[in-house]
């Protein structure tokens, strides 16, 4: 029995999680890093000002690839960028290009782990586990949305932890793409006003998702995503 063409299809399942882990390796060894910094984007702001200004549609792509690439690769950094986003684009277009980048980068990861790591998770998956995966799985799109909503785990999480367990893809898209708009559209406005801190000699407080006059809406909505989950359950106990 010839198992070269099981190998070869388990090896390609691999192909696209392995080439972005080498991006962000490399990313790091040729410390890229450094031009992801508020005293970067100082220094060279009027440049990026009137390049922005001069060539709108080649800026836009440019930043929506560098984007969709530092979250597919899973680099810190989108929230930097997300406020250079507000900076150099406005509020609304910058909102436009942060949310639609984000949706299409995190896809990308979810879509590598998911082909690569979700049969062999759910091969071995077993008791409270697999318990847990059929429920989430079950509801996928509420909890992707409170997980979306209420910023408490990092970006990257919530992109791989979907692929691992199988979530389907529409529904990550769908979930991503919505609830990362409140968060995202804070971020561009702050990132509007950046301006402002370079003149002051300061740097903008990226805490400001966590104040309560923030963070208590986000968390409204969280909670308003996961009803139809309760209503669902306790609906099942009394029947």
């Amino acid at each position: 029995m010839n198992l070269m063409p099981t190998k070869l299809a388990a090896s390609k399942k691999w192909l696209p999680l392995i080439v972005l882990i080498s991006l962000l390796v490399l990313f790091f060894l040729l410390d890229f890093g450094q031009y992801l910094s508020f005293t970067a984007l100082k220094e060279h702001r009027h440049d990026l000002i009137s390049w922005t200004a001069n060539n709108f549609v080649l800026a836009s792509a440019v930043f929506a690839l560098v984007y969709i690439f530092s979250i597919a690769v899973s680099i810190p950094g989108a929230t930097f960028l997300t406020l250079a986003g507000g900076f150099l684009f406005g509020i609304i277009w910058g909102t436009v290009l942060v949310v639609v980048s984000a949706s299409v980068g995190a896809t990308l990861i979810f879509l590598a782990i998911k082909v690569a790591l979700a049969d062999w998770f759910e091969k071995r998956a077993g008791g409270w586990v697999a318990k847990m995966r059929g429920g989430f799985k079950e509801n996928a799109f509420q909890y992707l949305l409170v997980l979306r909503f209420i910023p408490i785990f990092p970006f990257w999480v919530v992109n791989i932890v979907p692929g691992v367990i199988g979530v389907r893809t529409t529904t990550f898209i769908s979930a991503t793409f919505i609830g990362i708009i409140p968060g995202s559209f804070v971020y561009v406005l702050l990132g509007n006003g950046l301006g402002y801190f370079f003149d002051q000699d300061q740097t903008p407080n990226l805490a400001i998702i966590f104040e309560p006059r923030i963070f208590l809406p986000l968390l409204a909505l969280g909670v308003l995503s996961v009803v139809p989950v309760v209503y669902k359950k306790w609906k099942k106990r009394k029947v």
